[in-house]
C-alpha cells in the first residue's frame, strides 16, 4: 500500500476552490485588487459586499479566485486577515511584469509547479502527480488513496469533498468537448500542457516524455525549489543532489513534470549554462549528480533564473 507523506510545509487541505478550476485571468484579477495597497489589503477585498462587482463574478467564484491566487503565491496572507503581494505575483503582474495576461508557456508550467510541486494549498495535485504509480488511473483511485491517508492520520474528511477536489484537479488538465462545455468548465488554464488526457469515462492517462514546451529555466527553478525543501527536511545544507532524487523522489521535477529519465538527463546536461555556473552536472564513473558550485543564496538564484525564462 502506498503511504502518502506530505512535506512539512504542505497543508493537507482538500477544498477552497468552490469546485471551479483555475481560469485564464483569475490570477491577474486577484493581484490587481491587492496591488494598490502599500502594506496589505484588508480581507474585505474578497469578502465585502462590493467584491462581486469588482471581480465581475459570483460570490463563490470570488472565493475561488482568492484560493488560487494564494495557492500560486500571487498573493499572500498578511496582517490580521489581510493580504499582500506574493513573489510570483510580483514576477508576473508587478512593475514590468513578465506575463501580465498569462500568455507564456513558462507561466503555465510555473503554475503547474506551484500547485503540484510546491502544493501549499493543493494537496490533491501533489498526490495525483507524485503518488499515482501507473500510467492510467480513475478518479476513484485518487479518492481512495487520499481517504487512506486521512484515516491513517485521523483527519476529518468527507468523501464527497474529496471526490469534488479530485474532480476539479483532473478537470484542470483535461479539455472539455465543446458540446459538453459549460461556464463552470471554461478556460482550464492547465489543459494546454498535455499532461493528462481522458480516453474513456473516468479513465485518465499521464503523458510522460520530454515536455518540449517546458523551458529549461522553469525546470531549473523547480529543481532548486525542490532542493530547498529537501534541505529543510534533512535540516542540513546539501552540496549535491543525486539523479535518482531529481528524477524519482516525491515532489521532484521529474515526477511533477512527468519527465522520463532520458529527458531529465538531457535537461541536467544543460544545467550549468542554464543556471550560469550555479549548478554543475556530473555523469561519469557511475556518479550521476548535480553539484551546487555557485555561492549566491538559493532563493535569490531562483528568482534570477525564473526571470530569464521570460528573457529578463
Amino acid at each position: 500500500m502506498t503511504i502518502i507523506r506530505f512535506p512539512a510545509d504542505i497543508e493537507p487541505v482538500f477544498s477552497g476552490h468552490e469546485t471551479f478550476p483555475l481560469r485564464q485571468l483569475w490570477l491577474r484579477k486577484a493581484f490587481s485588487q491587492i496591488e494598490p495597497y502599500p502594506e496589505y489589503a484588508p480581507k474585505g477585498v474578497f469578502a465585502d459586499d462590493e467584491a462581486i462587482q469588482r471581480f465581475g463574478v459570483g460570490k463563490n467564484m470570488v472565493s475561488s479566485i482568492k484560493h488560487w491566487a494564494l495557492a500560486c503565491d500571487v498573493i499572500r496572507k498578511a496582517g490580521k486577515d489581510g493580504f499582500t503581494r506574493g513573489e510570483i505575483g510580483d514576477l508576473l503582474f508587478g512593475v514590468r511584469g513578465c506575463d501580465p495576461y498569462l500568455e507564456r508557456e513558462a507561466t503555465i508550467w510555473l503554475v503547474h509547479w506551484m500547485l503540484a510541486g510546491r502544493a501549499a494549498r493543493s494537496a490533491t495535485w501533489y498526490v495525483v502527480f507524485n503518488y499515482l504509480q501507473g500510467q492510467s488511473f480513475r478518479s476513484a483511485d485518487v479518492v481512495a488513496l487520499i481517504d487512506e491517508y486521512a484515516e491513517a492520520n485521523k483527519a476529518v474528511r468527507s468523501n464527497t469533498t474529496l471526490a469534488r477536489d479530485v474532480e476539479v484537479c483532473l478537470r484542470s488538465y483535461t479539455s472539455v468537448a465543446l458540446k459538453n462545455a459549460t461556464e463552470d468548465s471554461a478556460e482550464p488554464l492547465l489543459s494546454d500542457l498535455g499532461l493528462l488526457s481522458m480516453s474513456a469515462k473516468d479513465t485518465y492517462h499521464f503523458h510522460r516524455g520530454p515536455q518540449y514546451s517546458l523551458p529549461d529555466e522553469v525546470f531549473a527553478f523547480a529543481l532548486l525549489d525542490f532542493w530547498s525543501r529537501w534541505e529543510a527536511a534533512a535540516k542540513n545544507t546539501q552540496s549535491t543532489l543525486s539523479f535518482n532524487s531529481i528524477a524519482h523522489d516525491y515532489g521532484s521535477p521529474g515526477r511533477v513534470f512527468k519527465l522520463d529519465e532520458d529527458s531529465v538527463g538531457d535537461r541536467l546536461s544543460r544545467i550549468f549554462d542554464v543556471t550560469r555556473a550555479y549548478l554543475e552536472w556530473t555523469d561519469s564513473a557511475g556518479i550521476r549528480q548535480v553539484s551546487r558550485v555557485g555561492k549566491e543564496p538559493m532563493k535569490e538564484k531562483m528568482k534570477e533564473i525564473l526571470r530569464r525564462a521570460y528573457g529578463r
